[in-house]
């Protein structure tokens, strides 16, 4: 099964990527052919410094690779180091209809947030479409907002194909609803934008201190705790098994502790799952020539499959 993930390069990464992406990307490429970019051109959108665009690019390839992605089990590429794609995003912009863009959520939900406008913006899900269609995707791993994406990719991967004939693949959308949601130090949804969220590679006093901050109800020590509505044991359950978590609820209702001595155990919990992807991105960061050979050896295999790709695409249209 070929899947395929695209990567923000847009700082750093927090326990919500972790969940929400990573560990399940670390996960698929046993046994799958995953295909994992890190998508600076759509991080274009929101990029207003060149080399900062060009640190966060590298920042988030040490992190992947640091977390226990495999550039032996996995085609790791930058975007644009395969520049295939923005031709396929021009020819398939024709079959795009205004209408479906115009009815994108995320576009409409940025607009609302007072995000300025432009047609990049306007037309990332055509470049997202470019993306998947490409590499001859079945599968694409994605947050619930960005399922309406995938299905535009069918819509305009079924237009192009009945002209045509059958050259792209269709893929479906694969959402991990257990992971759907990350909740953040507030309980919202965890993300930068919010400043709520936990990022992955602080040091442990910095991140004791951003567990303390997690929002908790003023029950009394010595008396019990609600669990289910609780953001530190819904954090703390992303690390546990069954067995542990039935273990937290237990300390939850004996009274006994209280939610600091949970935001240290949670401290601890993050601290003990991410040791040896520090050590790893220690590594990475002192032998980055190394990264960038990882990244080019990737764009090399993912060059081959989109240049077949595009000649029948070419050959299809009359170019």
């Amino acid at each position: 099964m070929r899947v395929l993930t695209g990567i923000q390069a847009s700082g750093k990464l927090h326990i919500g990527n972790y969940f929400g992406a990573m560990k399940p990307m670390i996960e698929l490429q046993e046994e799958n052919e995953l295909f994992t970019f890190i998508a600076n051109y759509h991080s274009l959108t929101t990029s207003k410094n060149a080399e900062t665009l060009r640190q966060y690019t590298l920042d988030a390839a040490v992190d992947y690779l640091s977390v226990g992605l495999d550039p032996e089990k996995t085609t790791f590429w930058v975007q644009s180091h395969v520049p295939e794609v923005l031709e396929l995003y021009w020819i398939l912009s024709k079959f795009t209809p205004m209408g479906l863009l115009e009815r994108a959520h995320s576009y409409k939900d940025k607009v609302a947030k007072g995000i300025a406008t432009n047609h990049a913006l306007f037309s990332y899900p055509v470049l997202m479409a470019a993306d998947i269609l490409l590499y001859d995707t079945q599968k694409v791993p994605v947050g619930k907002d960005q399922i309406q994406h995938v299905e535009m990719t069918r819509d305009t991967a079924v237009k192009f194909n009945n002209e045509y004939g059958e050259i792209f693949v269709l893929p479906e959308h694969v959402v991990a609803e257990e992971v759907a949601t990350i909740p953040g130090i507030d309980g919202q949804k965890m993300s930068k934008s919010y400043d709520n969220a936990i990022d992955l590679f602080m040091d442990e006093k910095a991140l004791q201190k951003r567990c303390n901050k997690i929002i908790s109800s003023s029950t009394p020590l010595g008396e019990a705790l609600e669990w289910e509505e609780c953001n530190i044991y819904n954090m703390a359950a992303l690390f546990l098994d069954a067995e542990q978590k039935r273990e937290l609820q237990e300390r939850y209702k004996s009274g006994k502790e209280g939610y600091g001595h949970f935001k240290k155990y949670l401290k601890e919990l993050i601290w003990e799952e991410l040791g040896e992807a520090r050590e790893k991105r220690e590594y990475y960061l002192s032998h980055t020539d190394e990264v960038n050979d990882i990244l080019a050896m990737g764009a090399k295999k993912a060059k081959t499959i989109a240049d077949a790709k595009m000649e029948k695409v070419r050959a299809a249209i009359g170019l």
